[in-house]
């Protein structure tokens, strides 16, 4: 591998890695990290117990007492470090189907991945909950996710996928998911509504580290690094297909790809922490404000961008309406939809 560094710029090559990434970019993502590692302290410590930041990162590495020890890694930790992969998750996924559909109102909760994952969950409780056990939602959930994108694929194709398509199909087949969730719910046993309500909403109230950090983490620390190497292919994507076809991109292949690898991080998102909205839309539209267009930088950012909005909107949950427990998703939607209509506002004479 070799690494150049003219200017202001330092560039990465190799023969399957090529990418250009700002040094400018470099003190965002650390001043992001530094950001997101408070924040995991702050949100730790705030509760019915408030526990300083001090005996916080005490407890966690097993010098603090006895209490603050079992409070924090046993009930708080799990559940902080959960907001943390599901944020980055869904920032990631965001910004690989903006960067390749060229629509900045692209998100997997428009081309039907978190619809799917959704459905597939509301169903697991209304089909499967008293056959199997509840581990197997996130089979689930993922499951639903694929099949859900996978019929988008399949209805988009004509010659190969044009992004306007996609997401038009996408969005009507959400639609139609999200009538039959709610149908089962409004048909099924009230406690079996209740557990989907739940996870439509999107909360990740009583996670625990054996049922979903651990699970978890393996998609989180596989995917991302293949997608950050991929970085060169979305970013040739994302400069159109007529430009991609001329470099020798299989562009077909490579957004079919691209595509998957979105639905895996963001359905098994979906399947730990409910549907939660709008993370995927606006992490990638503040990335790209912090570190601009470059899909080198973009990815790491917006992976950080996302696990901090995850982490604020679930501290704020908790924190604003004592004693009650609000569902991150509320407090993501109640932000998101503004900044839809927003962007919305914006792209309206592009197309």
């Amino acid at each position: 591998m070799n690494a150049s560094k003219r200017g202001r710029d330092i560039t990465i090559r190799n023969k399957h890695i090529s990418f250009l990434v700002s040094k400018k970019a470099i003190m965002i993502m650390l001043l992001l990290l530094v950001a997101v590692l408070l924040m995991m302290i702050i949100s730790t410590g705030v509760g019915s117990i408030t526990i300083k930041p001090v005996d916080v990162i005490r407890a966690v590495f097993g010098y603090g007492s006895d209490s603050s020890t079992m409070i924090v890694r046993t009930l708080r930790l799990p559940r902080v470090i959960v907001a943390v992969l599901i944020g980055a998750s869904l920032g990631v996924a965001g910004t690989i189907l903006q960067g390749i559909v060229r629509n900045p109102l692209t998100s997997p909760d428009t081309i039907g991945t978190t619809g799917g994952a959704t459905l597939g969950a509301v169903a697991f409780f209304f089909f499967c909950s008293d056959k199997l056990s509840i581990h197997w939602l996130p089979v689930a959930a993922i499951l639903g996710a694929f099949l859900a994108t996978f019929l988008v694929y399949l209805l988009s194709w004509k010659n190969g996928i044009t992004p306007l398509r996609l997401v038009l199909i996408g969005t009507g087949l959400t639609a139609a998911m999200s009538a039959i969730s709610y149908l089962m719910m409004l048909t099924g046993p009230i406690v079996l509504a209740n557990q989907s309500l739940t996870f439509m909403t999107g909360s990740i109230y009583g996670v625990s580290w054996t049922k979903a950090v651990y699970p978890l983490l393996p998609w989180v620390l596989v995917l991302i690094p293949v997608i950050f190497f991929y970085a060169r292919h979305i970013t040739i994507q994302s400069l159109g297909e007529d430009i991609a076809q001329s470099v020798g991109s299989h562009v077909q292949r490579q957004r079919f790809l691209l595509i998957m690898l979105s639905v895996a991080l963001s359905g098994a998102a979906v399947a730990f922490g409910g549907a939660i909205s709008f993370i995927g839309l606006m992490a990638p539209h503040i990335s790209r404000r912090l570190v601009g267009p470059s899909f080198g930088a973009l990815i790491p950012v917006t992976a950080c961008t996302g696990a901090l909005l995850l982490l604020s909107a679930d501290l704020a949950g908790r924190f604003l309406f004592k004693p009650l427990d609000i569902p991150a998703g509320v407090f993501t939607a109640a932000i998101g939809a503004p900044i839809f209509i927003y962007v919305l506002y914006r792209s309206r004479n592009h197309g």
